[in-house]
């Protein structure tokens, strides 16, 4: 009985959370948002240049080998699949506007959360694996003629560049961005407790 008191006594010595200021948080949310859209938007933009940069080339070059033109296909069909998925959480998350239905926009926010989450998970390694293949494919006829060492080079900056942004970038990049989503949706949750 003596450890319930004093697990009482502790539970009710914890500080009360102070009520939050509607407009700070709404102002606070509105900004963490109009970043993460303005991230994406500048993504989509990226690929999507990078899309009609590599659509030119299997346009324009001649290439000998089938193998070839297969490895752009399938660079190409990732990066489309990729980037409809960014299109998709752009417009699920600028849609909406907060002041109008906090609890939708909540709703809105946490299914963006799991969408990216899913993304940033088990299907960003098979994005990288559909491009390593894809490189792996285009490089054959393209370094057909170049020397081992040139090969080796291409090949290695390339594996490197892959691994760098699979296991370095990738994990600091979705870090910062669950941290700001987690803030924004805890900041709604508070409000959205405070008001019921």
């Amino acid at each position: 009985m003596k450890d319930f008191d004093h697990l009482l006594m502790v539970w009710q010595g914890q500080p009360k959370l102070e009520p939050v200021a509607v407009d700070e948080v709404l102002k606070q949310v509105k900004k963490g948002m109009s970043s993460l859209t303005r991230n994406l938007f500048w993504s989509i933009t990226g690929m999507l240049l990078a899309l009609f940069g590599i659509s030119m080339v299997m346009l324009f070059f001649v290439f000998h080998s089938w193998v070839t033109y297969a490895g752009i296909a399938v660079i190409l069909s990732t990066m489309v699949i990729y980037v409809l998925m960014m299109i998709r959480d752009y417009r699920l998350i600028h849609k909406q506007d907060l002041t109008i239905d906090p609890s939708s926009y909540l709703q809105s926010l946490k299914e963006y959360q799991r969408s990216r989450a899913t993304i940033y998970g088990w299907m960003y390694y098979l994005y990288v694996l559909l491009l390593s293949v894809g490189l792996t494919l285009y490089f054959f006829e393209v370094l057909q003629s170049a020397s081992t060492q040139f090969k080796l080079a291409a090949y290695g900056l390339t594996a490197a560049w892959l691994l760098f942004c699979t296991f370095y970038l990738k994990g600091r990049i979705f870090a910062s961005e669950q941290e700001k989503l987690n803030l924004m949706i805890d900041r709604l949750v508070r409000l959205q407790e405070q008001f019921n």
